[in-house]
């Protein structure tokens, strides 16, 4: 699912605008979710805090019917891509939101999918990138300390 720039700029939009309500609070918000909600029907994207209640709403026409099969997983690749980019522009920075906290894909019932940003200063996540290679490394490690 291919989107063009100008959903992808409602998409960026609504995030923003999400987020928007995270920064003027003086005080620090406990919020530690915001759920992103993309629907294969109706093509709405709902962004919701961790008490439901909706922060922002984009209609992307791409979405509308889309392939069910694959949604999620392209979904998910195109927002964790565009909040990384929003990450890299420092477009997170100025909340008040208390870290850790992360940006979260859930489906219609809102059970979560993936995690796609976790904000924290001192946590990593590891991706499956980070992670190729690993056993062999450990396996060679592994025999190098028991042969001496």
């Amino acid at each position: 699912m291919k989107l063009n720039q100008s959903s992808i700029r409602l998409i960026e939009q609504a995030i923003r605008e999400a987020i928007s309500k995270f920064s003027n609070d003086s005080n620090g918000s406990a919020v530690t979710d915001i759920h992103l909600q993309p629907d294969a029907k109706s093509g709405l994207l709902a962004i919701y805090d961790d008490e439901d209640n909706e922060l922002a709403t984009a209609h992307i026409e791409e979405w509308e019917n889309a392939d069910d099969e694959h949604f999620y997983s392209e979904a998910e690749q195109i927002l964790s891509t565009l909040l990384e980019k929003l990450k890299d522009e420092a477009a997170f920075d100025a909340l008040t939101i208390l870290k850790p906290y992360s940006f979260v894909l859930v489906d219609e019932e809102k059970e979560t999918i993936s995690e796609l940003l976790l904000m924290d200063d001192d946590t990593l996540l590891l991706s499956n990138e980070l992670l190729k290679g690993l056993d062999e490394e450990l396996d060679a490690f592994l025999k190098e300390l028991l042969e001496k």
